[in-house]
């Protein structure tokens, strides 16, 4: 398991061109999408993004469950501060952890 940090800067947006202009312009979708890749609900967690308050508590639920996942240090301060500075930003970037996840579980799979 990778610890200690992201995989991908927080304005890594171009180790992903396709994933930046989703996450830009269909936010939702891409907030859904990492959330079902974490075991979530990808329509609650997309309609969520549209709801004040709760867009936040989902977002800094999300992002806690990337970084377990993945061993990454960090809490909710500053899961929240991120969200509120650079949202498009963060949620590209853990679309790209989760990405890595999904691409990392495919190769045990085929072992």
């Amino acid at each position: 398991m990778a610890g200690g940090q992201w995989q991908h800067g927080l304005f890594g947006c171009f180790d992903n061109l396709g994933l930046c202009i989703i996450s830009y312009f269909v936010p939702c979708y891409q907030f859904g999408k990492n959330a079902e890749a974490m075991g979530e609900s990808c329509l609650l967690y997309g309609i969520g993004l549209f709801v004040p308050l709760l867009d936040i508590y989902l977002a800094i639920t999300l992002r806690g469950k990337i970084r377990d996942s993945k061993g990454i240090e960090g809490g909710c301060v500053g899961d929240l501060l991120t969200w509120c500075f650079c949202g498009i930003c963060a949620l590209v970037q853990e679309a790209q952890e989760v990405q890595d996840i999904r691409v990392g579980g495919m190769a045990i799979e085929r072992e």
